[in-house]
């Protein structure tokens, strides 16, 4: 796979440039990409289950949702940058950058003294992860042709999946194990990203393309920015301050006046990081609408289901990671088995009908738990949920990069995960400041019923530790609080989910390009491909 050095003058030179890799180079690649896709996702997933003990330790039940969403804020803010940066400077030197940062931030959390500490470096692992789950996908689109992605694709979403299981029950056992502690946490996706960094230098070679092109600073500015401002509305908003007040009506103004001028710079830009040419398809609009809706019922279950399993249901966090084995079990098989079905036949826009169906059922499920309801039950819910997952998220991807030039793929990929991303935040913020305002109401109105007085010396709020050692009658009123909150948190998804099964609908689907047979060690084709 020797390098080429070419000038970029359109999709047709672009397209030129591919490189021929045999089947077996791809899959090379492809292991790569997987491991540093692990590691982004395992550094959302492993402390799902770790939050309760982490922010009782450190301190600030209230701020656990800035624990899980400052991450999800500084991936989303970042995302479309690194498209950009990997047009001007190189894929594989941006993906090697995004490494980098990743494994810096992590260890600085893993040393974190403070609850503030911790949220600085998740940013800082937000950031590196926007960039490795942004360009993983770029990558993957730079060296397999549209109709054949559906077979590698699949495995990707399988990743997600692998993360999703592996992170609760890593998260889990660390916290439950005397000689690790919450630390590890964070430790433990070090060498992952070390020995991902290692493997993208040995098999990923990437022609050098000159592009005459430069970096959209104030579109940069304006659309992080209105990203970030948003996340600090939905996160702060009822807790640090109230709905009803100048806070929130100067972040609204701050936040509507970043959005307006991103539109501004965009359309001025020489080369806009998200080009507004990519609003005039349809398809890659309504893919970002899904990833948005996708987004925020995803990341929200992920975060707030442990508060279910360990403090309503009691179980500890080696146990509630175990019981997300239905849910990577149902994505595993249906991202992996809808991708090589999309490369057999070209067809793709059911997967995510079925799959977005799949979401909205699930939410409702999920919002019909009690104190009471069986692991069987909970299996089965989660089951669904991780069936409609696999079926929707890659099938975005693909939609949107088969819809799309390919001077344009790296800013639809990044675009799309983007979107995906905000959702994330929002639902992870949202479903957080519900959750905040739905149990200090609901343990007012427990104590008001049972007619006893609330303990003073602070919140009952604390760690499931802490919440199993109160007395018996404070313990239910707690324990009823959180399952009454946490019915209202997955009921909020329902809508959000339909919201983005509409869109599915509404959805065109194109032929996907490229030949639909290959042999194993056949190269992929270097013609041009059409731009639709």
């Amino acid at each position: 796979m020797a390098q080429a050095s070419v000038a970029s003058h359109g999709p047709a030179a672009s397209e030129q440039a591919r490189p021929q890799y045999t089947h077996r180079q791809i899959l090379e690649i492809l292991s790569g990409l997987m491991l540093a896709m692990l590691t982004a996702m395992l550094s959302n997933s492993v402390i799902a289950t770790a939050l309760p003990t982490i922010v009782g330790d450190l301190g600030g039940q209230d701020k656990l949702s800035w624990v899980a969403s400052a991450s999800l804020l500084t991936m989303t803010a970042s995302t479309p940058l690194w498209g950009k940066l990997s047009d001007i400077a190189g894929r594989k030197l941006m993906f090697q950058t995004a490494l980098g940062i990743f494994v810096i931030a992590s260890m600085g959390a893993g040393l974190s003294q403070g609850i503030g500490q911790l949220i600085a470096a998740r940013a800082g692992q937000g950031l590196g992860a926007g960039g490795l789950s942004a360009l993983a996908q770029v990558i993957l689109g730079d060296v397999v042709e549209p109709r054949q992605r559906g077979r590698y694709a699949g495995f990707m979403g399988a990743v997600f999946g692998v993360a999703t299981v592996a992170g609760p029950l890593v998260g889990g056992f660390i916290v439950d194990a005397d000689a690790l502690g919450w630390r590890w946490c964070f430790y433990v996706c070090v060498p992952i990203a070390i020995v991902a960094f290692l493997v993208i230098q040995r098999v990923l070679t990437l022609p050098k393309i000159r592009r005459d092109t430069r970096i959209d600073v104030f579109g940069a500015f304006t659309i992080t920015g209105g990203a970030a401002v948003l996340m600090l509305l939905l996160s702060m908003g009822g807790k640090q301050f109230a709905w009803n007040s100048v806070w929130t009506y100067g972040l609204v103004i701050a936040a509507v006046v970043l959005i307006v001028l991103s539109v501004v710079a965009e359309r001025g830009a020489r080369d806009p990081i998200l080009p507004p040419r990519l609003f005039r398809n349809p398809t890659f609009v309504l893919t970002s609408f899904i990833s948005i809706c996708l987004g925020m019922a995803m990341f929200g279950t992920m975060i707030y289901m442990p508060q279910y399993l360990q403090i309503v249901k009691g179980m500890s966090p080696t146990a509630s990671g175990l019981m997300t084995l239905p849910l990577v079990l149902g994505m595993l098989v249906t991202s992996t088995s809808s991708g090589q079905v999309v490369t057999r036949t070209g067809r793709y826009k059911l997967f995510p009908i079925a799959g977005m169906a799949c979401v909205a059922t699930a939410m409702f499920l999920l919002s019909r738990l009690h104190t009471d309801s069986s692991k069987v039950l909970i299996g089965v819910d989660v089951a669904i949920l991780g069936i409609g997952m696999g079926l929707t998220l890659q099938i975005m991807i693909l939609a949107a990069q088969n819809a799309a030039s390919t001077a344009d793929l790296a800013s639809t990929t990044s675009g799309v995960s983007f979107f995906r991303n905000l959702g994330g935040a929002m639902g992870v913020a949202a479903f957080g400041a519900i959750l905040t305002s739905r149990v200090a109401s609901e343990i007012a109105s427990g104590f008001r019923s049972a007619g006893i007085s609330r303990p003073s010396g602070g919140s009952t709020l604390g760690s499931p530790d802490e919440i199993a050692k109160l007395p018996q009658p404070i313990r239910d009123i707690v324990r009823d609080a959180f399952t009454s909150s946490l019915e209202t948190v997955f009921l909020v998804g329902v809508p959000v989910a339909l919201l983005g099964l509409l869109a599915v609908f509404a959805m065109k689907e194109l032929p996907l390009r490229g030949s639909s047979h290959r042999g194993k060690d056949t190269p992929t084709p270097t013609t041009p491909e059409p731009t639709p």
